[in-house]
């Protein structure tokens, strides 16, 4: 197994220092998803829901989110993203939201925090919009599909 690498000798949480890195292309994708009953997700569909369009909102929060990645999470380094893309797809046959986020930069260290905000806070935002029409949505499966770039090299889940 690997060692953690946000851990110092003296077993103290720090912020790694990747002054040595080489600068790689690095993207990364996540996504989410927001369990909901038919009725909830056809007012989102619909574009009838009271708080307005749901999925450009979530949209905007899920990009604004990847930005401020390293406010929100301890030890992770601010990044200069070159692309941050969120997309959201009603699927109707099983009432629920897929959310799936891709950022990307040129720089020293990878973008998978930041993708997996961006999913979840899309989620979230989601959830925020509609808990007047329905309280118990469901959030689940926040993962990481794939990310490329740097010294650990390509990762994809298997499907």
């Amino acid at each position: 197994m690997k060692e953690l690498t946000h851990i110092n000798a003296s077993g103290e949480a720090n912020m790694v220092d990747v002054s040595s890195k080489a600068e790689t292309v690095r993207e990364a994708r996540a996504e989410a998803f927001v369990h909901m009953k038919a009725e909830t997700l056809a007012l989102i569909v619909s574009g009838q829901h009271h708080k307005g369009d749901v999925f450009a909102t979530a949209r905007i929060a899920g990009i604004q989110a990847a930005k401020k990645t390293w406010d929100l999470i301890p030890l992770c380094h601010p990044l200069l993203l070159s692309k941050v893309e969120v997309q959201l797809e009603a699927l109707m046959d099983e009432n629920c939201v897929r959310i799936e986020s891709c950022c990307k930069l040129a720089g020293k260290t990878g973008v998978e925090m930041e993708a997996l905000t961006a999913a979840s806070v899309a989620a979230l935002t989601i959830y925020d919009m509609c808990k007047a029409v329905q309280k118990d949505m469901v959030i689940s499966q926040v993962r990481l599909l794939e990310k490329t770039g740097g010294k650990s090299g390509h990762f994809k889940v298997e499907a």
